[in-house]
C-alpha cells in the first residue's frame, strides 16, 4: 500500500469510529475523545515494547524505598534504553488488557493513563482527556471504542506510520472535525506543500546546513501540532543526516500543544522546548524562550485576528521598553496581530558578526494586511519601515488563492534574514506565485487548489537565481503561457513621502439677513446663552441672561450693516466689521469675532485669498489633499528610528522639501498654480504594492464576441424553458 493510500485509509478508519460517538457527543466533539486516543494508540505500541522490562525494573527500585520523583528518575535511566527523553509505561495495563476487564475499564483506563512516564501524562492532561472517560463510559461507549482502537487496522507504531505522517494524519483529523465544528477561517492549517515551499527557499543557499555534526535550533512561535518544525526537520536531515537539529516552539491550543508534545516525544526529541502559552503574553502566559535566540524561524501565525487579549501585555512592554523590547518600531490595528508575531521573531534572530554560526532567517505566513495596510506614520507602516530600512525584508512570494483548507483568500510568504549575501544587500525580490497551482480531484474546505513539486521547484529557482524581470511558463485556461514572475527593487522603492498640499482659502463677506442667521449655527454664538457657573442657580440665570442681550446686540447690529454690497477682500471686510462693531459699543472676544466673519462668508472661486495675522495664506480644509511622493535618492537609510519627531524631521527636511518642490513644479503646480506644501504635516510611510507591480493589462474580449456570447446562452435559456413546459 502507498504511502498516501495508507494515510488515508487510516484517516477513514479513524473518522468511521467516530461516527460510535453519535449521541452523547455532537459531532463537533468527536475531536475530544478520537484525538487523544489516536495519541494513546501510538503510545500504547510503543511502550509495550519495554512494558516487562519496566514492570521489572520497577519492583526492584521499589525494594530499594524509592518512590516519587526519585523513582521515576531511576526507572527512566533503567528503562529507557537508547532514548534521551522517557518515555515508559508502569502500570499492568496495555490496551488490549483494559478489554479483559470490561466492569472497570474506565477505572483501569485512568490507571493506565497516570502510569505513563510524567511527560506522556503530562499530554492528557492538556487533552482534558479524563472528563471524557467519564461521559464514555456513562454511555456505554468506552469499551467498544478501546476496543476498535485495538483494531490491526489502526496500527499507528512509528515503524509503520512516521512521525511526519503522522502529522499529516494528525492534520487532516483536526481540519475534518473543525469542518464539523464550523472554526473561523482565521483558524486554519497549514499545508504542507506550503511548508515544502517555505522549507525549500528558506534553505537555499545554506551551505552551512550541509556540514557534518552541524548544529541548528528552529523555532515556530504559533506551532500547533508541529507541522512546520517536523518538515524542517525532515528536509534538512535527508541532505545531512549528522546534522544535529533542536526543535522550538510555543502553542496556545490545548489540543495543538499535547499532539506536538506527543510526536516530539516518540520522536525522542526533548519536549520541554515546546512551551505552552501565549506567545504575545496575554497576562498568564509570555513568551516561552525568553532571552533565546534561533538559527531558523519559520511561522503561520493567526491573521486577520483581533489581540485584544494580548492588549494590556503588547502595549505595556512597547511603552515600557520600546526598542529594547519586541514591539519598539510601532503596533499594528487591533484588529489584526499578525505583525506582533513577526516583530517577536525578529527579537529572536542571532546577532550577525561576518561568521557562519551567526543571524538568522524568518519565513512567515500573511494575508495582504501587512503589505499596506495602514497609512504613513501608522503602526504598520511604521513596522515596515523599520524591517525594510534595517535591510532585513529578502523576499516575498504570492501565493494562489483557495490554497488553505479554512480560508480561500491570498496570501503571501515574507522571508527575513539579518545576513543577505552582497548580491541581495539594499535590495527586496517580489516573486508572483499566484499562477502556479494546479486544480485539486477533489476539494477538501475551502482548499481547491495546490502546489504540485514542480510548482515548488519553479518557485525556488525563482528565489535561487534572483534575476529581475524573471519569467515563468504559467498556465491559463489550460495553455502554457509566459509571464513575468520574479522581480527585484532595491528598499528605498517601497518608501515614500506623504506631504499635504495645501489651496488657499478663499471667501467673500454679505452682511445680508439670511448670513447673518446662519451665527446660530456658530458654537462661540451659542455659548453665550450658556452659563458655565456649576451651583449658584441665581448667578447662573444672570449669566444666561447677559449672554442673550449680547446676542441681541450683536444681530441687531450686523443688520444696521446690512447691504447687498459683497465683499471679496477679507483684510477690507475685516476693517469695516471692525469698525462698524466699535460704533455700537461692542468690543467682541476674538473666538465672537472669528465666529461672525464665518456665518457673513462662503466660499468663492473668484475672491482674493485670505491670509492670517502673520501674512501667511490661510489654507482651505475642503481643498486639502495628500501626495505621496518617492523616496529620493539624496536621503540616507536608514532614518532615525524617531524620524517622525519633529527633531529628527527637521534635519531631513532640506533633503525633502527640494525633491518634494520639484514634484509640485512637474505634478501639481500645472494644474493648480496656488497649491504649497505644509511640511509640518510631511510623514514618511513604507508600502509594498505587489500585485500592481506585476499587474498585466489584458485587452477586453471584442465586443460582438461578447454579444455572440450572449445571444448563444440565451438561446440554450429558451431551448431549457421549452423543455419545461412541454
Amino acid at each position: 500500500m502507498s504511502l498516501e493510500a495508507q494515510h488515508q485509509s487510516l484517516i477513514d478508519f479513524i473518522f468511521k469510529l467516530a461516527n460510535k460517538l453519535r449521541g452523547p457527543y455532537r459531532p463537533p466533539q468527536y475531536r475530544k475523545v478520537m484525538l487523544p486516543l489516536t495519541v494513546l494508540r501510538r503510545l500504547d505500541l510503543v511502550t509495550s515494547e519495554n512494558k516487562a522490562e519496566v514492570l521489572t525494573q520497577l519492583e526492584k527500585l521499589k525494594a530499594r524505598g524509592l518512590k516519587g520523583n526519585a523513582l521515576h528518575e531511576a526507572l527512566a535511566r533503567y528503562a529507557t534504553k537508547n532514548r534521551k527523553q522517557p518515555l515508559y509505561n508502569i502500570s499492568k495495563y496495555t490496551l488490549a488488557k483494559l478489554l479483559e476487564d470490561s466492569d472497570h475499564i474506565a477505572k483501569n483506563l485512568i490507571a493506565y493513563i497516570n502510569g505513563f512516564s510524567p511527560k506522556a501524562k503530562e499530554i492528557f492532561g492538556y487533552f482534558k482527556f479524563e472528563e471524557e472517560i467519564a461521559t464514555l463510559e456513562n454511555s456505554n461507549r468506552l469499551y467498544l471504542i478501546i476496543k476498535d482502537f485495538c483494531d490491526p487496522q489502526i496500527d499507528l507504531h512509528p515503524n509503520r506510520v512516521s512521525n511526519l505522517q503522522m502529522g499529516y494524519i494528525f492534520e487532516e483529523l483536526i481540519r475534518k472535525f473543525n469542518e464539523q465544528a464550523n472554526e473561523e477561517a482565521g483558524d486554519h492549517f497549514t499545508p504542507r506543500e506550503v511548508i515544502e515551499l517555505m522549507t525549500h527557499i528558506i534553505y537555499t543557499n545554506e551551505d552551512v546546513i550541509y556540514k557534518e555534526g552541524i548544529a541548528r535550533t528552529i523555532y515556530d512561535p504559533a506551532c500547533g501540532t508541529g507541522g512546520m518544525l517536523s518538515v524542517s526537520e525532515k528536509y534538512i536531515h535527508e541532505n545531512n543526516d549528522k546534522a544535529n537539529l533542536t526543535l522550538y516552539g510555543q502553542e496556545y491550543n490545548n489540543e495543538s500543544y499535547a499532539i506536538c508534545t506527543s510526536d516530539l516525544l516518540i520522536k525522542d526529541e526533548e519536549v520541554s522546548n515546546i512551551a505552552f502559552g501565549d506567545t504575545l503574553g496575554d497576562g498568564k502566559t509570555s513568551d516561552g524562550h525568553k532571552d533565546k535566540t534561533f538559527h531558523y524561524m519559520l511561522a503561520n501565525p493567526p491573521f486577520g485576528v483581533e489581540w485584544e487579549p494580548e492588549k494590556q501585555t503588547v502595549e505595556k512592554e512597547y511603552k515600557d521598553l520600546g526598542f529594547d523590547g519586541r514591539f519598539g518600531p510601532g503596533l499594528p490595528r487591533s484588529n489584526d496581530g499578525s505583525f506582533l508575531f513577526l516583530l517577536h521573531m525578529i527579537s529572536k534572530m542571532k546577532p550577525y558578526k561576518k561568521a557562519e554560526d551567526d543571524g538568522s532567517k524568518i519565513a512567515i505566513i500573511f494575508n495582504g494586511s501587512p503589505l499596506f495596510t495602514g497609512d504613513a506614520g501608522s503602526g504598520e507602516s511604521n513596522i515596515r519601515r523599520w524591517i525594510i530600512e534595517n535591510d532585513w525584508l529578502d523576499a516575498i512570494i504570492a501565493l494562489p488563492d483557495q490554497l488553505f483548507y479554512n480560508t480561500g483568500i491570498f496570501t503571501y510568504i515574507w522571508f527575513l534574514t539579518n545576513r543577505k549575501p552582497l548580491e541581495r544587500k539594499g535590495k527586496v525580490q517580489l516573486i508572483d506565485g499566484t499562477k502556479h497551482f494546479k486544480k485539486m480531484d477533489k476539494s477538501l474546505g475551502n482548499k481547491r487548489n495546490e502546489l504540485s513539486p514542480d510548482h515548488i521547484t519553479e518557485l525556488t529557482k525563482l528565489y535561487a537565481e534572483y534575476k529581475n524581470n524573471a519569467a515563468s511558463f504559467i498556465n491559463i485556461n489550460g495553455q502554457p503561457k509566459e509571464k513575468v514572475c520574479g522581480k527585484i527593487f532595491d528598499n528605498r522603492e517601497f518608501g515614500y513621502i506623504k506631504v499635504t498640499v495645501e489651496r488657499p482659502l478663499r471667501l467673500n463677506f454679505l452682511a445680508l439677513e439670511e448670513r447673518i442667521t446662519k451665527l446660530y449655527l456658530e458654537t462661540a454664538f451659542i455659548n453665550l446663552a450658556e452659563s458655565k457657573k456649576k451651583k449658584d442657580s441665581k448667578k447662573k440665570d444672570e449669566e444666561v441672561e447677559e449672554g442673550i442681550e449680547l446676542q441681541q446686540k450683536i444681530i441687531a447690529c450686523l443688520k444696521t450693516l446690512e447691504s447687498t454690497k459683497l465683499y471679496k477682500n477679507q483684510d477690507e471686510f475685516i476693517l469695516l466689521l471692525d469698525k462698524h462693531l466699535n460704533a455700537n459699543g461692542l468690543k467682541l472676544k476674538a473666538n465672537l469675532f472669528e465666529a461672525i466673519l464665518n456665518a457673513l462668508s462662503e466660499k468663492d472661486e473668484t475672491a482674493d485669498i485670505c491670509y492670517d495675522s502673520k501674512g501667511n495664506p490661510e489654507p482651505d480644509s475642503d481643498l486639502r489633499d495628500n501626495e505621496n511622493i518617492s523616496l529620493p535618492n539624496t536621503i540616507p537609510l536608514p532614518l532615525p528610528l524617531d524620524y517622525d519627531k519633529k527633531a529628527s524631521l527637521d534635519k531631513l527636511l532640506p533633503l525633502i522639501k527640494e525633491h518634494c518642490e520639484e514634484y509640485m513644479k512637474a505634478e501639481v503646480l500645472p494644474h493648480v498654480p496656488d497649491a504649497w506644501i505644509d511640511f509640518s504635516k510631511t510623514k514618511i510611510g513604507y508600502e509594498i504594492p505587489i500585485n500592481r507591480h506585476f499587474y498585466v493589462y489584458e485587452q477586453p474580449r471584442d465586443l460582438d464576441e461578447i454579444e455572440k456570447d450572449i445571444k448563444r446562452i440565451e438561446k440554450d435559456i429558451l431551448e431549457m424553458l421549452n423543455e419545461v413546459v412541454e
